[in-house]
């Protein structure tokens, strides 16, 4: 059964977790790249390399999207929660408090805070019947 979550249902499940990933077109192509975040009101904050493709896709606010998915085979459920907005760097004067917010499980080199400032989130659950497929 899958049953469309509201926005404040989609914003809960983003608190379960901190790992998510963020998509964008870079030089003509599509790209995906895993990202750990933490949520901050209705934004999120993730911390990556100052010299990688987030660096220099932020030197400008950038159009991405955000995805967070989770999956439970045990319990037969999942849910995944998609976000449209801009991902541009934190502003100088608030960079030490989003610093000390997000770990980066990566490596400790990513030391460039980012915000994800949502514009749009859509959220979707599934469970499946314990029951399908036994016989």
């Amino acid at each position: 059964m899958i049953r469309v979550l509201d926005e404040q249902q989609s914003y809960e499940l983003l608190t379960t977790t901190t790992i998510g990933r963020v998509g964008f077109v870079h030089e003509g192509r599509v790209q995906i790249l895993p990202v750990n975040f933490v949520v901050s009101g209705h934004d999120l904050l993730l911390r990556t390399a100052p010299d990688g493709l987030l660096g220099e896709l932020t030197r400008e606010p950038a159009d991405v999207s955000f995805e967070v998915d989770y999956h439970d085979p045990l319990g037969s459920t999942a849910w995944s929660v998609l976000m449209h907005g801009s991902l541009s760097r934190v502003p100088e004067e608030k960079v030490p408090g989003a610093r000390a917010r997000v770990n980066p499980w990566a490596d400790s080199e990513r030391d460039l805070p980012l915000t994800f400032r949502v514009e749009k989130i859509t959220g979707r659950s599934v469970r499946r019947d314990q029951t399908h497929g036994k016989t």
